[in-house]
């Protein structure tokens, strides 16, 4: 009987689970986890300060999902060091696990810059897990300012969940827009109005030096005094497993498109991996949680001793602020064909006659059938471009194809 080890809990590792049992049904499988809660959906933290879920409800899948699966959890737990050649796992409670195949799927960490004076400050906080966002609902209160390092996915959807629950929140980063790694500088100028409408004061080309207590010298010159401070600069690939052994690292651990490392029998998925990328032809972090799924589930099946491989993956984000949603996907560097009108602006990006990316702000209804012509590389003289551009629509394709994309009565 074949024992599997999947070190970490989040998208990746539900779907190396669902991956191993969709073709080893006897196999013992072991989950390493460092959080102590079972899997649960990380975007949702926000939601929970909003009191829009609750923990239960973030639940990524049922209560039972491990007794279902005859997976033996270790929560609380990290590994410290694999050895590759006794097949052996060290953990930090100095337990040691054997195995024939594993996934690392640990994730990545914040990235916290050598603050000068970052001590000095009693309350901080980042804002990654479900802990971090526990931790910060004690520490706030109606009178509380909050300063938010990082005006990326992160340190936003922070400013939204805890908006109702403070005085005052200031937001700043070293970039000159917000969101600055998926929006151009117009798109992100639409989605920062829309924040400052609903409260959120933003300092950009601008950002914190060093700290004092309560207060934070900005480079400008400027001083910002705040109660609660929320380090969202961003993330670092988790690698040190792999990369302690020898195996292929670069931002993330290097896999190929069945998930494998260049260590034998080891395997990585999710946001610490670094696999292919469509879009682009070529390797590259992709933190996704769709991505991780697919990654993860990709990972069991071959471990398993299935044959699957992943080479569709493409950077993709859907988020939304106070309602208005954002969509973008793919990448950029193609022609630019927009659609503007009240309160929507749709920008799609062309090469070599398909479809390679998109922004989309404040209409993103089936936009995964954009999406779907990127990962496809859906040659554009095949389907309307034109109407599609306007709408997302099936109609668009021929009814050949749509018979073959989509099934059914045409």
């Amino acid at each position: 009987m074949s024992e599997y080890v999947i070190i970490g809990n989040g998208t990746a590792a539900a779907g190396c689970i669902e991956g191993i049992r969709s073709i080893d049904s006897e196999g013992k499988i072991t989950l390493i986890s460092k959080e102590k809660y079972k899997v649960y959906s990380r975007p949702l933290i926000s939601y929970l300060l909003e009191g829009k879920t609750d923990v239960e409800r973030m639940k990524y899948r049922g209560e039972d999902f491990y007794e279902k699966n005859n997976v033996s959890f270790f929560p609380g737990i990290s590994a410290t060091k694999i050895d590759a050649d006794k097949k052996e796992i060290s953990l930090d409670n100095e337990e040691k696990i054997s195995y024939d195949k594993i996934c690392v799927s640990t994730g990545s960490s914040p990235f916290v810059p050598p603050f000068e004076g970052l001590d000095s400050v009693q309350k901080k906080f980042s804002f990654m897990t479900l802990d971090d966002a526990l931790s910060l609902k004690e520490a706030i209160n109606p009178e509380s300012r909050v300063l938010i390092v990082g005006a990326g996915l992160i340190g936003l959807k922070c400013a939204e969940g805890i908006k109702d629950l403070v005085k005052e929140i200031t937001v700043c980063d070293l970039a000159d827009r917000i969101l600055s790694s998926i929006l151009d500088a117009e798109c992100a100028g639409i989605m920062q109005k829309h924040l400052e409408e609903n409260g959120i004061k933003f300092l950009l080309s601008d950002s914190a030096t060093k700290f004092e207590s309560n207060k934070a010298y900005m480079k400008s010159g400027k001083e910002v005094e705040f109660d609660v401070l929320v380090l969202a600069i961003g993330v670092r690939a988790n690698i040190s497993l792999v990369k302690n052994i020898e195996g292929e690292v670069n931002r993330g651990i290097v896999v190929n498109t069945k998930m494998e490392t260049s260590v034998k029998d080891i395997y990585a998925a999710g946001d610490c991996s670094e696999g292919y990328d469509a879009s682009i032809g070529g390797n590259r972090v992709l933190a996704i949680l769709p991505n991780a799924y697919m990654q993860g589930f990709c990972a069991g099946v071959n471990m398993a001793g299935g044959e699957k491989e992943f080479s569709n993956a493409i950077p993709m984000n859907s988020i939304g602020f106070f309602g208005l949603h954002v969509m973008t996907a793919g990448c950029y560097d193609g022609e630019c064909f927009e659609e503007k009108r009240e309160g929507v602006l749709k920008r799609f990006f062309v090469k070599d006659n398909k479809l390679i990316g998109y922004m989309l702000i404040g209409e993103t209804d089936r936009a995964g059938i954009y999406t779907s012509m990127i990962r496809e590389k859906v040659p554009l003289d095949t389907v309307d471009f034109e109407l599609l551009r306007k709408v997302a629509t099936t109609f668009a394709f021929s009814n050949e194809n749509r018979r073959k994309k989509f099934g059914g009565v045409v």
